[in-house]
């Protein structure tokens, strides 16, 4: 259902605000550079620092900017299954065509309590679901025979794979069988993982450069591989640059310098150093990324 380029948005703030204004017009580039898909409110959007409110706000306007003209996969997950179910809840009221759940931070559940959590939230709501597998940020990783056990529900319809591994993208999409899309969870891997049967990414780096992202993925589709690899090891200085401190201050500062929002992130995140802002610069310089 969720397949191609996913971008996973930033966050504009101002004041310490959110940046409505500035977020819909980052939804209506991102739509006019043909990317697959919208996901908002997740890791790149500064999730687990947005109120809800904030949260339901950022899905509201992309979901109202965008207007059906891509699927919009709001990112609903919490370390509480209960507020989880709340914001999944909520973000469908919006309107929005699926959610990406996170696997629970900080509690480090078992397996068990993985399956138990996800299936609480497939009862508890009527909607296609992407759980998203990141052990570095949430300290648990969801095996994958937790992952097939969970994919047979008809409405779990992927997983953004974060793992770094391209075994494990591999291991999925055999044992998987095509019952749910493995998606890269790791830009520097969205090549490899399309190799190994992958059906697409959601993808920080699109925030800044979507349609260089999307000329991979449309010549993986057509089968020009020779293509697909070129567009693909143009990106890797970029790819460099963006994951060079905590995402996404470097995908943010890269949109500052490109004249599409304010200079900020929210604490406990800071604004990335100076030598990362001359790293993203040159790259964005040398791509003819920057305005003239």
């Amino acid at each position: 259902m969720f397949t191609g380029v996913l971008t996973a948005l930033v966050t504009p703030m101002r004041g310490g605000e959110i940046d409505l204004r500035a977020l819909a017009e980052l939804t209506e580039w991102q739509v006019a550079c043909g990317v697959d898909g919208l996901v908002p409110a997740a890791t790149t959007g500064e999730s687990a620092t947005l109120t809800p409110e904030e949260r339901l706000s950022v899905i509201r306007t992309v979901a109202k900017t965008a207007a059906g003209r891509v699927p919009v996969v709001a990112g609903a997950g919490s370390s509480s299954t209960r507020v989880a179910i709340d914001l999944a809840r909520s973000a469908l009221e919006i309107g929005v065509d699926g959610l990406l759940v996170v696997c629970p931070y900080y509690n480090k559940p078992t397996q068990a309590g993985l399956k138990a959590h996800f299936r609480a939230i497939l009862e508890a709501v009527d909607a296609p679901l992407v759980l998203y597998n990141i052990p570095g940020r949430t300290g648990v990783d969801m095996q994958v025979g937790t992952f097939v056990e969970l994919a047979a529900h008809p409405r779990v319809v992927g997983i953004k794979e974060a793992t770094g591994q391209v075994t494990r993208a591999a291991e999925l999409v055999q044992a998987l069988e095509g019952k749910a899309a493995v998606l890269a969870g790791d830009d520097a891997l969205f090549l490899p993982v399309l190799a190994v049967g992958g059906l697409g990414i959601v993808s920080a780096t699109a925030s800044v450069a979507p349609r260089e992202m999307v000329s991979v993925m449309r010549a993986f589709e057509r089968g020009d591989l020779a293509a697909a690899r070129a567009s693909y090891l143009e990106l890797l200085d970029l790819f460099s640059a963006l994951f060079a401190e905590t995402n996404p201050g470097p995908a943010k500062a890269a949109l500052h310098l490109m004249g599409r929002i304010a200079p900020e992130v929210r604490l406990p995140l800071c604004w990335p150093a100076e030598a990362t802002i001359a790293r993203v610069r040159a790259v964005l310089a040398a791509k003819g990324l920057l305005p003239t």
